[in-house]
């Protein structure tokens, strides 16, 4: 009977440690199959970046929360799903920058070079857009208030190159 027990006990932790060295060889192709789109995202919240040059950068998913980023150029970059929640892009350069998806809420773009950018998707609830240039901008599906979609609408012009949209027909103008 002893015997029995015994054999029982060892063939539970032969078991058990089979299980453990299953489990973590999945856990090490988890890690290795798994994209790393994340690690590149950074950080720049709260910074001042006036005059600060982003151009051409793949930036994704990164975070410029209430940052100070007047004049800085961001012509050419990748900003899909960027956070600039509170952030102060007056007089930025946003020529062809891809802005889908980002969260602009409460930014500041006056004066902001918007020309030919991507904002698709983005959350723009309380952003200021007073004196941007939007000519041949993608704003399908932003969500804006009326007052601010109005003034964009007031100069609303173009075709995106990339996306062939009418600006005025992204913006819902009427």
């Amino acid at each position: 009977m002893l015997t029995n027990a015994w054999s029982g006990v060892v063939r539970l932790r032969r078991w058990s440690q089979v299980w453990r060295v299953a489990v973590s060889l999945l856990l090490v192709l988890c890690l290795v199959a798994l994209p790393i789109g994340n690690a590149q995202a950074l950080s720049y919240n709260k910074e001042t970046l006036i005059d600060a040059d982003f151009s051409g950068k793949d930036l994704t998913d990164s975070s410029f929360t209430k940052a100070l980023l007047r004049r800085t150029n961001f012509s050419g970059a990748n900003l899909s799903g960027v956070s600039f929640f509170g952030a102060n892009l007056e007089d930025a350069n946003l020529e062809g920058a891809n802005l889908s998806y980002a969260t602009l809420d409460s930014a500041r773009l006056v004066d902001a070079n918007l020309t030919n950018a991507v904002l698709e998707g983005a959350f723009a609830f309380n952003a200021k857009f007073n004196r941007a240039t939007i000519t041949g901008a993608d704003f399908t599906e932003v969500l804006m208030r009326t007052d601010q979609q109005d003034i964009l609408c007031a100069i609303a012009d173009g075709t995106n190159p990339t996306t062939g949209r009418n600006t005025r027909d992204t913006l819902d103008c009427y």
